[in-house]
């Protein structure tokens, strides 16, 4: 399988002021498509994985290749983390269903205690990686991950993740990822996640 760079959904500036536009070409061509010049260099070596997904290289590490193991873990992990990013941003915000408020609230009493400790784990995250809210056999919970290591290779399902490599927000926010976490949740596009959650 070929893997592609995925088209936005939404102009390159179509979420300023909360992520400004030049991090967003560079975010997504350079960095992300980086990933996935990677990952096909890497997987093109082996015949036995042309038809594998990203999910199922990310699934079933063990069984690639040791010798292109981490490059399919680094770049895989990226390209798939990536994909989930973009497809969770909107510049047309709207608050979750009833439905989806109801599974934050039962799961963390309320959508403000699963806002702060989805913001404790980005700002815990020491150096590169992502936090996370995704769904496990307990049902919801917050999660953080190193690198471009992605949960769906520890068993979660991914709902709504976000980037905190300092490539996600320093041209706009500096060293100020708090100030980063709190702009993301008004672009959040809340019906992907609750459609990720359905399907799971």
């Amino acid at each position: 399988m070929k893997f592609t760079l995925p088209e936005l959904k939404f102009g390159t500036g179509a979420l300023e002021p909360y992520i400004d536009e030049q991090t967003m070409i560079i975010h997504h061509q350079k960095h992300h498509g980086a990933y996935v010049s990677n990952l096909n260099t890497a997987v093109e070596k082996y015949d036995a994985l042309s038809e594998w997904t990203v999910e199922s290289l990310l699934k079933k590490l063990d069984e690639v290749p040791e010798d292109i193991r981490m490059t399919v873990r680094n770049n895989g992990g990226g390209h798939y983390n990536h994909t989930l990013f973009w497809e969770s941003l909107t510049p047309e915000y709207k608050a979750p269903s009833d439905q989806m408020m109801k599974l934050i609230v039962d799961a963390f009493g309320s959508f403000e205690v699963m806002q702060a400790e989805f913001k404790d784990a980005a700002l815990k995250r020491f150096g590169s990686g992502w936090a996370w809210l995704v769904k496990g056999e307990g049902g919801l919970k917050i999660i953080s991950t190193p690198n471009q290591d992605a949960p769906i290779s520890e068993g979660y399902v991914e709902l709504l993740g976000i980037d905190v490599w300092e490539h996600a927000y320093y041209l706009n926010y500096q060293n100020k990822r708090a100030d980063y976490i709190d702009a993301f949740w008004n672009v959040v596009n809340w019906a992907v996640v609750e459609e990720r959650f359905n399907k799971s």
